[in-house]
């Protein structure tokens, strides 16, 4: 979509600027711009109501090259800049252990322009023929390259969320299409898609096919029939889409959902039964007996509705036959939500457009969790700043009904498990988030007594973003999760679900072995702009895949029953 392609352009352009030596606000105003262009659904409805400059971070410069951008496709200064830059530099800044004089080193000493030569450098050790560049360099780089791969082979759950819902915003305009819905991985709500699989009904299916194919977001058509097709999306992901039959559309979400060992559990429960069951439906003695709804099919083989979410062979088949699956928590049972950053530190909006933005969906209350004093990159609050924004959320709060905006902190644990603030200054606070933000490289038995310090210190509520994980970016870093759990239940601290998807983390599996070890969960957006916080979405998805149910959630909670959940 052209918010995405814009995002990656105005990327690119920082980056450019940044190996040029360009003023780093101005390199930072790109940044921020990206960012806030990505987290928007539909960037052409914007410029159409010419309300670009209501974007945070776009002012009247960057909504220019946005128009410029749209009706072009192109933007003249960065199509300049790259004139003015070094071939390949560029290509080389998207691997993570790589910054721009990194690049440009490798470009005038070994005429680098392509990560396959540099990789293929990186193994053969003529990295290290250029001074300055250590074995623990060369490491990362490779690391960082295999990191890019796996980006290559699969999208983050929100960016394919993003385009599935393009496409079926626009297959529904057509009359003849009656029913839709994403099926495969997207379905089940996996952190990461390869592809996109979308089922509909319809009364004319060659129209369909015809209708899907045409779509000026379609890149390039790989195969087209008159009940399937598959397409390459201008975003790089492959969408197959499929025509069925009313009367077999739940049994073909089912089989199309999966997953595959899901599946073939369902298929050897059928078979002890004489039953057949396909994508058409489940069959007895050649008869259908089941298919026109996925509850149909369930209830056929005797057991009750197992959600997308959990279909993966975990137990759910087990405990949906015993009628005992978990009642998963539903996105508007959430009543808060307990990482936000304002404009305070590295956020884009003010307290109050984000307090009002969340009484739109319907919260209680909110709580505002700049970055402390020494995450300086993210403008962390000096204790002064603390001061002046906690007189602020006190004067919102007399203004606002039936509303709460709490006053917090995602607060920097440093590399000894130490908290950026005073204690005299932690209680303060009504939430106070920790998270690590640096020393990403330590040891496993290092990162796990940071972690569990921040837990034993009676002021710290919450553990954001466990493992540190950043798609694309940075792979999770290793602790001893049944220490780190353990200690989380003993000292009644809570675990986050990171809700943004480029980060969901902590992930299912991990929620599920947390729950088993009694710890209890927030799911919060970690927004950083208005537009972020329909993160939520995924992070409840998160919490669904790891079998959680609204009891196990803190900001399920009415406002009392979290403070005095919170409380030590």
């Amino acid at each position: 979509m052209k918010n995405l392609e814009l995002a990656e352009i105005f990327r690119s352009i920082a980056k450019l600027l940044e190996v040029k030596g360009d003023n780093p606000f101005r390199i930072r105003a790109y940044e921020r711009a990206a960012q806030n262009i990505e987290s928007i659904e539909n960037i052409e409805e914007y410029a159409e109501q010419d309300k670009l400059e209501t974007i945070p971070a776009i002012g009247k410069d960057l909504a220019d090259k946005i128009k410029e951008y749209l009706s072009t496709g192109k933007i003249r200064q960065y199509e300049e800049i790259k004139k003015r830059v070094p071939e390949g530099v560029l290509e080389l800044l998207k691997v993570p252990s790589i910054g721009p004089k990194t690049a440009k080193l490798f470009y005038e000493n070994l005429k680098i322009k392509d990560i396959p030569t540099l990789e293929r450098f990186a193994k053969e050790g003529k990295l290290l023929e250029i001074e300055g560049i250590k074995e623990k360099t060369v490491k990362n780089i490779i690391s960082g390259i295999a990191l890019i791969k796996k980006g290559q082979e699969r999208f983050d759950l929100g960016t394919a969320w993003q385009i599935a819902q393009m496409f079926i915003d626009e297959l529904h305009r057509l009359k003849v299409v009656k029913m839709i819905s994403p099926a495969g991985s997207l379905r089940r709500m996996k952190e990461t898609v390869k592809d996109i699989d979308l089922l509909v009904t319809s009364t004319d299916a060659e129209k369909a096919m015809e209708y899907f194919c045409s779509l000026k977001e379609v890149k390039q058509v790989l195969a087209k029939g008159p009940t399937k097709s598959t397409i390459l999306s201008r975003d790089g992901i492959q969408i197959d889409i499929r025509v069925v039959e009313p009367e077999s559309f739940g049994a073909a979400l089912i089989y199309f959902t999966g997953s595959k060992s899901h599946n073939i559990k369902l298929r050897t429960l059928a078979t002890k039964r004489n039953l057949l069951i396909n994508e058409y439906g489940v069959f007895k003695d050649n008869k259908v007996v089941a298919s026109k709804t996925e509850t149909d099919v369930y209830k056929y083989l005797g057991m009750d509705y197992i959600h997308p979410e959990l279909r993966e062979d975990i137990g759910e088949i087990e405990a949906a036959i015993s009628h005992n699956l978990p009642k998963l928590v539903e996105l508007n049972q959430i009543k808060g939500d307990l990482h936000i950053h304002s404009n305070y530190s590295d956020g884009n909006n003010t307290i109050l457009e984000i307090a009002k933005a969340c009484q739109q969906l319907n919260y209680e209350y909110i709580a505002i969790t700049d970055h402390s004093q020494s995450l300086r990159v993210a403008s962390g609050l000096s204790i002064n700043e603390l001061k002046r924004k906690k007189k602020q959320i006190e004067r919102i709060n007399k203004m606002m009904e039936h509303f709460k905006v709490l006053h917090g902190t995602e607060v920097e644990i440093d590399k000894d498990g130490n908290i950026d603030y005073p204690d005299s200054v932690l209680k303060e606070f009504d939430i106070v988030v920790g998270a690590i933000h640096s020393g990403f490289k330590q040891s496993k038995e290092q990162l796990t007594k940071r972690i569990i310090a921040a837990c034993k210190n009676p002021h710290v509520d919450i553990i954001a973003h466990l493992t540190g994980r950043h798609w694309g970016v940075r792979e999770p870093y290793e602790l001893d999760f049944s220490q780190v759990f353990k200690v989380a239940k003993e000292t009644n601290t809570i675990l986050e679900i990171n809700a943004n998807p480029l980060r969901l983390d902590i992930n299912d599996m991990l929620i599920r072995a947390a729950y088993e070890k009694g710890c209890r969960f927030v799911i919060s957006t970690d927004a950083h702009n208005i537009e972020h916080l329909r993160f939520m979405r995924f992070g409840v998805a998160m919490a669904r895949r790891g079998w959680l149910e609204k009891n196990d959630i803190i900001n399920c909670l009415t406002l009392d029953e979290l403070l005095k959940t919170i409380k030590r």
